[in-house]
């Protein structure tokens, strides 16, 4: 996208890089961003990024952010504070699974008496012998039930937040709060949950950063109700998107919408430079708060542009709060016949 050295606009989605178009956008002028950048877990729009290549992302972006915050403001970063990706420079290690691999009756001594009696048999014959699969005559003798075994690239569990916060403090931010997002549990992320003592993933972070400055604190943006239940709660209980059928990794409007109504005042502009299929565009304009988005890839950026074509007329009628609650449960998957004929996008 050429930009002749002109700001970004708000209220518009700008498709490119971030690196490259956080550089354009107004100094001082931004009350609060927030994003979610590619978790480094294997998404298709990640494949080209190495660990280092990904560290080195989220550290330029975060740096690029100081100039353009007002004093005072926010920077939110929605992450997973604990990734799992291939690393071959682990040792292989074959995990000893006496629960998932002895599911049947048939156990290691089995197989070893029916290879006393026949000490030629192989596999097919032992499991023909036993009466059960060949597969389950080689994990009684390897003791493996792991896919790939001993082969297989063994997977790095790294920590995330203190990496965001060296990069946040090298840039001149300083941690201000953190916020922990407990959403459903995601077992598609979560594979090993049969075959180590690994937990299912439930929750990510929200970690919030601030610029220097004189910071307005004004809890009447909430009513009484919202303070109580989330305003000065650190755990926020939303479910889970679940139709990521146009986007990979969607989170739910709630997320955005409750950092946007806590941190911001109405008129305020807020930024997301990753912001994939609108959401927080579409957040911001459910609270009456302008927004400027960036999006790398050209179909979510045009997603993103419908969701906020759909949003806006709905947030502008006699009911408008209700309107956006119908939007949000199609977004997330969770709504009715008629809030998806609603907010088709």
């Amino acid at each position: 996208m050429e930009l002749n050295g002109q700001a970004l606009k708000v209220d518009q989605i700008y498709c490119g890089d971030a690196k490259r178009l956080l550089n354009f956008v107004q100094p001082d002028s931004i009350a609060l961003s927030i994003w979610s950048p590619p978790y480094y877990v294997g998404k298709s729009y990640e494949r080209d990024l190495t660990f280092e290549s990904w560290k080195a992302l989220l550290q330029i972006v975060i740096s690029k952010h100081f100039r353009i915050l007002k004093p005072g403001a926010f920077l939110a970063i929605n992450i997973a504070d604990i990734l799992c990706f291939p690393d071959p420079s682990l040792p292989k290690i074959m995990a000893e699974n006496t629960n998932s691999g002895n599911r049947c009756a048939v156990s290691r001594d089995d197989v070893l008496r029916v290879l006393q009696k026949h000490p030629n048999y192989n596999r097919y014959q032992i499991a023909e012998a036993l009466g059960v699969s060949e597969q389950t005559v080689d994990r009684r003798m390897k003791n493996n039930n792991i896919r790939g075994g001993k082969y297989a690239i063994q997977t790095r569990v790294q920590l995330v937040g203190d990496i965001l916060d060296v990069f946040a403090r090298q840039a001149g931010f300083s941690l201000y709060d953190r916020r922990v997002w407990a959403k459903d549990p995601c077992w598609e992320n979560s594979k090993w949950h049969t075959n180590s003592y690994r937990a299912v993933d439930e929750f990510e972070y929200v970690y919030i950063f601030w610029k220097p400055g004189i910071t307005k604190v004004d809890r009447n943006r909430l009513s009484r109700k919202e303070w109580s239940e989330w305003g000065s709660r650190a755990v926020w209980h939303i479910a889970s998107v679940r139709a990521n059928d146009n986007h990979e990794a969607k989170f739910p409007v709630e997320l955005p919408r409750r950092a946007i109504k806590l941190l911001t005042d109405p008129g305020d502009v807020v930024l997301d430079c990753f912001l994939g299929s609108g959401t927080t565009a579409v957040a911001a304009i459910m609270e009456n708060r302008h927004y400027i988005g960036i999006e790398k890839v050209p179909d979510y950026a045009k997603l993103a542009r419908r969701a906020c074509k759909t949003i806006l007329p709905m947030n502008q009628g006699p009911s408008p709060h209700s309107a956006a609650k119908k939007y949000a449960e199609h977004a997330n998957g969770t709504g009715s016949a008629n809030a998806k004929n609603l907010a088709l996008f």
